[in-house]
């Protein structure tokens, strides 16, 4: 047998962000309707270790759209020591299994998948969530993820203006000079925090942080955030009185409450509980669950990133690739 391997450079290719932020929207939907399964990923911490290593598998149904019934797993480990020497944070593989006899169908970059994947379902949060017209954007941190989300925010609301800040101001001027060109937008990188929040009405924080860079004083009314950075149960990028303040929704409600520190740690400090969580943006897509209720509200989507999403950009990624023959086929 023959399986198919994708490059990072061939999943950029074939999956461009509008693309994507299509097949999200099936993917969360299919899970809000049952008709895909995931447990929740498996995280082996090795207390000598560099990084980490997540077990992520999949299921989906067949008949829905064009999709095809398959298995999916992704293997990818988080060594966040890596930007520091020019390397993706994640590294590893999804793998993709024929339905119907089990055989491996194709292999794919993950840090690539992972990277366009992350910022579509948060494109598709934006879309239901933020304001028709929201249009100041700012953006905390400057890695893969910083950049992705950039490209999606631009894709579902017209941007008028992006703040930009980092750890080090230097990496946010680095950020605007290298994508200027290619945004019909200012990119305007600043010094804080606070200064980049200020008067934002879509804020994404993709960062590293452990303890909270968000304070709810520094967010305006009716403001969307898309909180993606951290991915943890004991790391956070928002604080408890944002969270209390904001109306909470999710990609995954079982992975939320057993996997997100800006939800434990804000219920641990005793402002929120379960009852917190709107809903996921699958049921906001097929209509059991509202979204956004007045222009004043603040809506967050604490995005995971969940398995679902990975093998459906890997199913769609293998149907498309076999359309323009692209690819590498490999015997196995």
């Amino acid at each position: 047998m023959k399986i198919l391997v994708l490059s990072d450079k061939e999943v950029l290719e074939l999956l461009p962000m509008k693309e994507c932020i299509a097949v999200m929207r099936e993917a969360l939907i299919a899970l809000a309707d049952g008709k895909a399964e995931q447990p929740l990923r498996t995280i082996i911490r090795p207390p000598d270790a560099k990084g980490v290593m997540g077990l992520m598998p999949a299921y989906m149904s067949g008949g829905i759209t064009d999709h095809q019934a398959a298995f999916g797993l992704k293997a990818i480990c988080v060594f966040p020591g890596n930007p520091a020497n020019g390397k993706d944070a994640h590294q590893g593989a999804v793998l993709l299994f024929s339905a119907d006899t089990g055989e491996l169908l194709a292999m794919m970059n993950a840090s690539a998948i992972t990277a366009i994947r992350t910022a579509a379902v948060s494109g598709v949060a934006t879309d239901l969530l933020a304001t028709p017209g929201a249009c100041n954007l700012a953006i905390i941190g400057s890695g893969v993820q910083a950049r992705s989300h950039l490209r999606a925010m631009s894709e579902v609301r017209s941007i008028k203006r992006c703040r930009i800040a980092s750890r080090h101001f230097e990496h946010a001027q680095k950020f605007a000079e290298e994508l200027r060109q290619k945004f019909s937008f200012a990119l305007e990188p600043v010094e804080t925090i606070e200064a980049a929040l200020d008067t934002a009405d879509l804020i994404v924080t993709a960062t590293t942080a452990v303890e909270p860079i968000v304070r709810r004083e520094w967010i305006a009314a009716g403001a969307h955030l898309n909180v993606v950075g951290s991915s943890t149960p004991k790391a956070r990028e928002v604080d408890s009185e944002t969270m209390a303040a904001a109306s909470l929704f999710v990609d995954r409600r079982e992975s939320t409450i057993n996997e997100a520190g800006d939800y434990l740690l804000a219920t641990r400090d005793g402002v929120i509980g379960p009852d917190h969580i709107r809903g996921e943006i699958g049921q906001i897509l097929n209509g059991t669950k509202p979204g956004r209720t007045s222009p004043e509200e603040i809506t967050l989507f604490k995005s995971l990133g969940i398995a679902i999403e990975d093998l459906f950009a890997a199913e769609y990624l293998y149907r498309k690739a076999r359309e323009r023959n692209l690819g590498t086929q490999v015997s196995f």
